[in-house]
């Protein structure tokens, strides 16, 4: 970078044949949100920073705007570059820890490209902020560490020594040999634990364990049970097969990387992990809900040569890792897998990408197959791993049973479903699954029935208990005064029962039994096996000592009137995670959904659902059959963006794009266009949205009366792979 200069491409400040030294000149990533600073800039390193100014640090570097600094991260460090001129010096290296690993800034840099994104983003995401005290703990310790393999070197070289001098030349080869040997090992990675990895059971002998030698990509359909441990815990059989997995790969001295989409699947693979054998401190845990003293730990753990497993939730999947041998991701189609942050990288696309980069296993472990993975397996990039012997759940729709009663039929829990529950209560606990959590979700008018919104931001009105008042489920105001605006009446009809109201009817039912409610504000990971109502909302269904003996889920038709692209992969998740808590043979009854759904459900056979959902996605062409990317800006600046992306294409390829819209955006006054495109095009429209995006922000005007140093927010948009917007 030019000196005072922020945008410049630099090079080094003395030219090759002057006969002078070069200059060592460090490629830095700025952290910076702003598109047309995404690529690297060239600063010279000073004398004094050059032994810590190595690829990997954080540092400041000066900046052109108002003499301010950034902070960024060495990439390549190199004593040549194209630009002739004097450039900037690093003004600090922050710290000496390398902790932006060379594979982990390729991947950044490949799913930034692949999504139009910045690639600071994604390292923002990658590498949690720094803790001095953390970081001082863990140098110390590598430094200790360092001092002992240098006193086991300097005893090999020391018994090598005596061996010249009893043994003659002969022997003193073999001691010098042992203490090259001992040199290595101390150099080397920490061998891999002792003993034998369990077997990973249910596919097959021998199946998975030779896909996870062979590096395979592989597609697994998890058993629908629960397994006990053998520490003596339960955890659902998938997660024992994902420790297993974990277990294998690290004795053959592999990391493993292992992705869950939220804290309680991690504590229920952390458990399995215990009873498969894996130690403590092979285990580094990243998940948001630590603290950062904490997560940059367990980061700094990773930066070690050693095999670990690195487990947590969607950020983990960013972690550095020593040879890593294995990507595993449980339940990759739960919406906990999106990243909510820019540049909006799913998990498993991240997976997809890291796979291609470091050649690892890769592992999508799930009850229910969504399209996106069955997309996979049908062109042969993933290799379907079926159960064997085949697991079938006891899948009981109450559609499917007559009755002549037609009260019967419309209750929202059939006779034939209380008589199951009160039978399994008589010998352990139940599991009620419902959509909602809260007292009544929804709230209407006792006069016209019409539903009762907000006065304030016309959000729906809902009651979280009993004794709550009336409130809005977005601004959170009460409704105290609430008037009808069709019939100008004040009172309220509850519709809909959410979990705590369903509690409540099923504890007058059943007066001498427990009532236990895990939703979003109290979630709990286990019950015992002792009967209990356990009365649960999707996603938060606790594991039961043994399994439940039975399971009713409710709600059916509620969940399936969701307006979504993906309502039917996302019900027959949520079911068929329910279904899998239930204890072998146990009834898992269902309410108010048959067809399709029901028989797949019945036959567990997911695949066939999801190729069947795939076809219908390719005669529509929606995702996963094509990708999707939605530009949002002024309709100025839409226009432009989609016609650049159309001259861009030519020939056959035109054909393999189209724009839907543009139409009114939700918010401010920006439009939206959908551009809908073949994988096979998917390089040429990230670059091309990608300029358009770079080329809005740097022709942003300043506006009278502002500040010398303002420019106006970004009037184009661009994000890829959002389903949401199709809903």
């Amino acid at each position: 970078m030019e000196a005072g200069s922020g945008s410049a491409e630099a090079g080094v400040a003395e030219l090759h044949g002057s006969g002078r030294a070069p200059t060592w000149v460090a490629r830095v990533m700025l952290e910076s949100p702003l598109p047309q600073l995404d690529r690297l800039f060239d600063y010279r390193i000073p004398e004094g920073l050059r032994s810590d100014a190595q690829p990997g640090v954080r540092v400041k570097v000066p900046l052109r705007s108002a003499g301010r600094v950034s902070r960024a991260y060495i990439v390549e460090v190199t004593d040549h570059a194209d630009y002739v001129g004097t450039l900037s010096d690093i003004e600090e290296v922050v710290s000496p820890v390398a902790v932006l690993t060379p594979d982990v800034w390729q991947f950044a840099r490949r799913v930034a490209t692949r999504a139009a994104g910045n690639a600071s983003d994604v390292v923002r995401i990658a590498v949690p902020p720094r803790t001095v005290r953390v970081e001082k703990a863990w140098v110390a310790k590598q430094a200790a560490a360092a001092e002992t393999t240098a006193g086991a070197a300097t005893a090999g070289a020391a018994t090598a020594a005596a061996a010249v001098t009893e043994a003659g030349a002969a022997t003193a080869a073999e001691g010098a040999a042992g203490a090259d040997a001992v040199a290595t090992e101390g150099e080397a990675p920490a061998p891999a634990p002792a003993g034998v990895a369990p077997a990973i059971t249910g596919y097959g002998d021998g199946v998975v364990e030779g896909a996870l030698r062979a590096r395979a990509r592989l597609a697994i359909t998890a058993v629908p049970t629960v397994r006990q441990t053998a520490d003596g815990e339960w955890v659902g059989a998938w997660a024992e097969t994902m420790a297993a997995m974990a277990a294998f790969t690290l004795h053959l001295g592999r990391s493993s990387i292992l992705v869950v989409p939220d804290y309680r699947d991690q504590e229920q693979l952390t458990t399995a992990l215990r009873g498969a054998g894996v130690p403590a401190d092979r285990v580094s845990p990243l998940d948001a809900h630590q603290t950062n003293p904490e997560r940059y730990g367990h980061f700094l753990e990773c930066l070690e040569a050693v095999p670990r497993v690195i487990i947590g939730t969607r950020s983990a999947i960013y972690a550095p890792a020593h040879d890593l041998g294995l990507i595993a991701l449980w339940d990759e189609a739960d919406p906990l897998h999106d990243e909510p942050l820019s540049p909006y990288v799913s998990s498993r696309d991240a997976a997809l990408v890291r796979q291609e980069l470091s050649g690892a296993a890769l592992a999508f472990v799930s009850h229910s197959r969504s399209s996106e993975v069955e997309r996979l397996v049908e062109l042969g990039f993933l290799r379907d791993v079926a159960q064997s012997p085949r697991f079938l759940p006891n899948v009981v729709p109450t559609s499917a049973q007559s009755s002549n009663d037609r009260l019967a039929q419309s209750a929202r829990i059939p006779s034939s479903a209380w008589n199951a529950v009160r039978k399994a209560l008589e010998t352990g606990p139940v599991l009620v699954q419902v959509a909602r959590p809260g007292y009544a979700p929804v709230l209407a008018c006792a006069s016209c029935t019409n539903p009762a919104h907000c006065l304030v931001c016309e959000g729906p009105l809902r009651q979280a208990a009993r004794s709550s008042p009336p409130s809005c489920a977005w601004c959170g105001a009460i409704a105290a005064q609430w008037q009808c605006r069709h019939c100008e009446g004040t009172t309220f009809r509850l519709v809909g029962q959410g979990s705590t109201r369903t509690a409540e009817e099923l504890g007058r039912a059943f007066p001498a039994t427990r009532i236990i409610v895990s939703d979003g504000s109290r979630s709990l990971g286990d019950v015992g096996s002792a009967p209990a109502l356990v009365i649960a909302t999707r996603g938060a269904e606790p594991v039961a000592a043994g399994g439940y003996h039975a399971v009713l889920l409710l709600d059916g038709e509620r969940m399936l009137a969701r307006e979504s692209l993906t309502v039917g992969e996302d019900c027959l998740r949520w079911w068929s995670n329910a279904i899998a808590l239930a204890a072998p043979r146990a009834p898992a009854i269902i309410v108010g959904v048959g067809g399709d759904l029901a028989r797949t459900l019945v036959t567990w056979q997911h695949a066939r659902f999801a190729s069947a959902e795939l076809a219908d996605r390719r005669r529509l062409r929606f995702p996963p059959a094509v990708r999707i990317a939605t530009v949002r800006g002024t309709p100025d600046a839409v226009a432009k963006a989609v016609q650049e992306l159309h001259d861009s294409v030519q020939g056959e390829d035109s054909a393999k794009i189209d724009v839907l819209g543009p139409v009114p955006d939700e918010t401010d006054d920006f439009v939206r266009s959908v551009v809908r495109f073949d994988y096979a095009v998917g390089a040429n429209v990230a670059s091309t949205l990608r300029a358009a995006v770079v080329k809005n922000a740097t022709s942003r005007r300043k506006i009278p009366g502002k500040p010398a140093n303002y420019r106006p927010p970004p009037t184009l948009r661009v994000r890829f792979d959002d389903l949401e917007i199709l809903d």
